[in-house]
């Protein structure tokens, strides 16, 4: 089933009998695989929970000024070449020296797609971290880079960084869609969230780009029982970006 209106989208995203499809448990040990059969996003129930509480535990010792702050500061040190700056700073923030390691373990993190690069990408990212910083680094490596690259699609000069990150967030997320599956039937549940978030009956002139919007309620960042658990982080590795790479402004 195919859900493209806000109001079923929200409905499936509080409701707990909705999971998302099972991953494979039977990988070996640190290969992309194992990882996926590990982290918080794609378990359920009280799993999901001890899994996501260790990140948030993590989450909160890190402050989103201080990332904001970080990556203006590493774009400007390399004169504005900005692709890899928001995972370096928080890989600096959660104490990963090296994350050369993270596009390759992050290609195939949502998609299960499997490769020897990206299992020697895990195993070299589980040698000099945990889980939890690992999930966080994956997580944020494609989105946070997709956010910033198509905010810039659409940046004039004097434009509000944080606006334009939320109307971007809104109009063109990063990830288009995501998936459930409803216990009850075994039916699997696909939310398409370009679609949702440009729902008439909650968006005014849903398909113009309006900085002027209230930044809420785009479901980019998930909604009930599985929100994102990063978006203050998020949103600050790319506004330190999009400030340096345009002139400071918000």
């Amino acid at each position: 089933m195919l859900i493209t209106r806000h109001a079923a989208a929200q409905a499936v995203l509080a409701d707990t009998r909705y999971v998302p499809p099972p991953v494979r448990q039977d990988a070996a040990e640190a290969t992309l695989a194992w990882l996926r059969a590990h982290v918080s996003r794609f378990a359920a129930g009280e799993t999901h929970a001890r899994r996501r509480r260790r990140l948030t535990e993590r989450l909160a010792r890190l402050d989103p000024a201080e990332l904001r702050t970080a990556a203006l500061a590493m774009t400007l040190e390399r004169d504005g070449e900005w692709r890899g700056v928001p995972t370096a700073a928080l890989g600096a923030a959660l104490g990963v020296r090296d994350t050369s390691a993270v596009p390759a373990a992050a290609a195939g993190y949502l998609s299960g797609e499997e490769s020897s690069q990206a299992d020697a990408a895990v195993a070299a990212l589980l040698a000099q971290a945990d889980l939890p910083a690992i999930t966080l680094l994956l997580q944020g490596h494609a989105a946070t880079e997709a956010l910033v690259e198509t905010a810039l699609g659409h940046a004039r000069p004097g434009d509000d960084v944080d606006a334009l990150l939320h109307e971007t967030l809104r109009q063109d997320p990063p990830l288009k869609a995501t998936r459930r599956l409803d216990t009850r039937t075994g039916d699997e549940v696909t939310i398409d969230l370009v679609s949702v978030n440009r729902d008439p009956d909650v968006f005014a002139a849903p398909d113009r780009f309006d900085l002027s919007r209230d930044p809420a309620p785009h479901l980019t960042f998930g909604y009930g029982v599985r929100p994102c658990p990063a978006p203050a982080h998020a949103l600050a590795l790319a506004a330190g970006v999009l400030t340096a790479l345009l002139g400071g402004g918000r």
